[in-house]
């Protein structure tokens, strides 16, 4: 099991885009992360007191970003960029995330392919039960500047 990182650490993303508050752990095939819905969560609606429940695909993509990025860095690597393709059967409980809200992310991965394509398994939960559940594709290319460049 891998602990001890910061979200900053195994995220290749920047301020403001790092939505997750926190990385908990992953091990060889998963990965944990942790976000509390506040006034200062990316997304916000102040008239609404909650977070949209669609950007949980986005919650569950950086939970994926957050377990690659660990396992490279016990790895002796570095943080490396990847894409997401896809969601299928996006099903959530709830259409928002509410105010003071602890959600904790969990990724499974169910398939990775030498090309660097994987599938995982997600879901947001809260203290209480499974709000939402989603099937990602994923893709980490060996060279993302060839991605982006082309």
């Amino acid at each position: 099991m891998i602990t001890g990182y910061s979200i900053e650490q195994v995220l290749p993303h920047r301020a403001p885009m790092i939505l997750l508050n926190r990385f908990v752990e992953a091990g060889t095939d998963y990965g944990i992360c942790s976000i509390t819905i506040s006034e200062n969560s990316p997304f916000y609606d102040v008239a609404r007191a909650a977070v949209p429940a669609y950007v949980g695909i986005e919650y569950m993509a950086q939970t994926i970003a957050a377990y690659a990025g660990a396992n490279r860095l016990v790895a002796g690597g570095q943080v490396k960029i990847g894409f997401l393709l896809g969601c299928r059967k996006y099903q959530p409980l709830v259409t928002e995330f509410t105010l003071g809200t602890e959600l904790t992310v969990h990724a499974t991965q169910l398939v990775m392919e030498s090309s660097g394509l994987s599938v995982f398994e997600c879901s947001i939960s809260d203290q209480q039960q499974v709000l939402v559940t989603a099937r990602l594709n994923v893709f980490e290319p060996e060279d993302h500047q060839t991605w982006l460049t082309e």
